[in-house]
């Protein structure tokens, strides 16, 4: 298996958007778990732009906004195309008096409410736009319709294709932490992309039951997120989080064995963990998340790090 260049660009279908093979994931610098400082927040993105990671995802729902304030004050100044840039809609931020509890650190006071109709797209986009300081994003995803998913095919996804058509944004998509609804969007509609969180890992790999054959078969490119599995795979041990949880037993225990595995071949977990997903031809990239400089060249230094075949054959056996 060829593992890429972290710099690398992957075209996605026809749509001229080309995402570098290591991808950027702005959680982190809006705090997730604990605070993470303006400064180093804005460091981090520029430091990751210098090393040629050109692709950037972020959300409204990172830290209340946040992280789309953050991101534009990092990219202030950047030339607008060297860099690809992708949001999700399905959610609309409100000012309110009081922050909400959420996992994230020192959030802005907004609260959240699902709005998954073709207007609620619309609005979200205009408020991550300002927010971003930007007239433009590359990628719109529709962000976890797994409780509005008939309103997301009917309402939100028409108005994706519309904004599409219109050369608003040049790629739309949905991202989410399953793999069934993704797979009705692949064979029901014409989405370009689909962010795939948390399914296509060394750990958990059922998003190859159904959604990366029919992405594949159908030529729609697949965006690996959650390569950690929300930090398990980092650091297995009792209540490590998985899925923003603490993780059950069971798979604290499998992480445990890959853990081991993986340290008979001389590979560290993570590096194992970020080479994986490219195991698959639909995936184009993959999304690593990073609080600082330091989390951004270790990831880097992972990607670029050999991996042994003899250790995938032993994880097969591991499934």
């Amino acid at each position: 298996m060829r593992v890429p260049d972290p710099t690398e660009r992957r075209t996605i279908r026809e749509t001229g958007v080309a995402v570098s093979a290591l991808g950027v994931g702005t959680a982190g610098i809006g705090g997730m778990y604990t605070a993470v400082g303006e400064d180093e927040a804005l460091a981090t993105v520029r430091h990751a732009l210098d090393a040629g990671l050109s692709y950037l995802d972020t959300a409204p729902h990172y830290a209340q906004g946040l992280v789309e304030e953050r991101l534009g004050r990092a990219l202030a100044g950047v030339p607008r195309d060297a860099y690809v840039l992708s949001t999700k809609v399905g959610r609309i931020l409100t000012e309110t008096d009081v922050p909400p509890e959420t996992i994230f650190a020192d959030v802005p006071a907004r609260e959240t409410s699902w709005d998954f109709s073709a207007d609620g797209v619309r609005r979200s986009l205009d408020a991550s736009l300002e927010r971003l300081g930007l007239d433009r994003v590359d990628i719109v995803y529709l962000h976890d319709p797994d409780d509005h998913v008939e309103q997301a095919l009917t309402e939100a996804y028409p108005a994706l294709e519309k904004l599409r058509a219109e050369g608003v944004v040049r790629a739309i998509g949905v991202g989410m932490n399953q793999s069934a609804v993704p797979t009705r969007f692949v064979t029901e509609t014409d989405i370009d992309l689909v962010l795939l969180a948390g399914r296509w890992t060394v750990l958990d790999q059922s998003g190859l039951a159904d959604l990366l054959p029919a992405a594949y078969e159908r030529g729609r490119a697949i965006v690996i997120g959650g390569v950690f599995n929300s930090g398990l795979l980092a650091d297995p041990r009792p209540g490590a989080p998985f899925d923003y949880a603490p993780a059950p037993e069971a798979l604290v225990a499998r992480a445990s064995v890959l853990r081991a595995a993986c340290e008979r071949h001389g590979v560290a977990l993570t590096t194992a963990a970020l080479h994986f997903p490219y195991r698959h031809p639909a995936v184009v990239s993959v999304l690593s998340g990073a609080r600082s400089v330091a989390e951004t060249d270790a990831n880097l230094a992972a990607l670029r790090t050999p991996v042994p075949d003899a250790l995938w054959d032993e994880v097969a056996v591991l499934r």
